[in-house]
């Protein structure tokens, strides 16, 4: 079987990382984000359950009786530990989800060219050699903080510098412009991804 060309896209809160995996999905990729697993893991996984209520409590469940984001988030952005703890917990599961995700792909007929997965912490948290190619996604600070969705915080603090991100990633998109734009440099790229896809399978063949 030969699985998809495996892409991630990253990037600053308010960059455009879920603008490019759209447009990706729209050119004919498979795709995840990482903010979808952690959803999945939260709603249906028991042992992530209990975990969190034996770290902070019932508090953090919602009316359903899953651990709502909300309420961890309020938690953990405060506390270093906490936050510590939360992805030590759910980094490894994501990662795990993901290349089940992956290789189940790779079983369709046909199966994809292209999956891409959108991945904020993937240079922070060393997941680029899961990646084939990886796609970083900039923009200027004040563009990037009038277009979060979230209320101002620390979580940039964490970050990679993005000067560092484009210099280990293999392409990379500054989001100042339109969709439109975004999305005819996707499509560009999807033609380049293909044309590796073809070059891969001829060297196994």
């Amino acid at each position: 079987m030969q699985r998809p060309i495996a892409v991630a896209i990253t990037g600053g809160i308010g960059a455009g990382k879920s603008a490019a995996l759209a447009a990706f999905r729209a050119h004919g990729a498979a795709t995840v984000s990482s903010d979808e697993i952690v959803h999945h893991l939260l709603a249906n996984d028991p042992d992530v359950r209990t975990r969190l209520v034996e770290r902070f409590g019932e508090r953090i469940l919602g009316e359903d009786g899953a651990p709502d984001r909300s309420k961890i988030a309020a938690i953990v952005f405060g506390d270093d530990e906490a936050l510590a703890f939360l992805e030590a917990l759910l980094h490894p599961l994501v990662s795990r989800e993901y290349l089940v995700w992956r290789e189940q792909l790779a079983t369709l007929d046909p199966p994809p060219d292209v999956c891409v997965t959108e991945v904020p912490l993937l240079y922070e948290s060393g997941g680029e050699t899961r990646f084939d190619r990886v796609v970083v996604i900039t923009a200027p600070r004040q563009l990037r903080e009038q277009r979060r969705q979230v209320p101002l915080d620390n979580r940039d603090d964490r970050l990679i510098d993005d000067a560092e991100k484009v210099a280990r990633s293999d392409f990379h998109y500054v989001n100042t412009g339109t969709f439109e734009d975004l999305d005819a440099w996707v499509a560009d790229l999807m033609l380049e991804l293909a044309g590796l896809m073809t070059e891969l399978a001829n060297d196994t063949s």
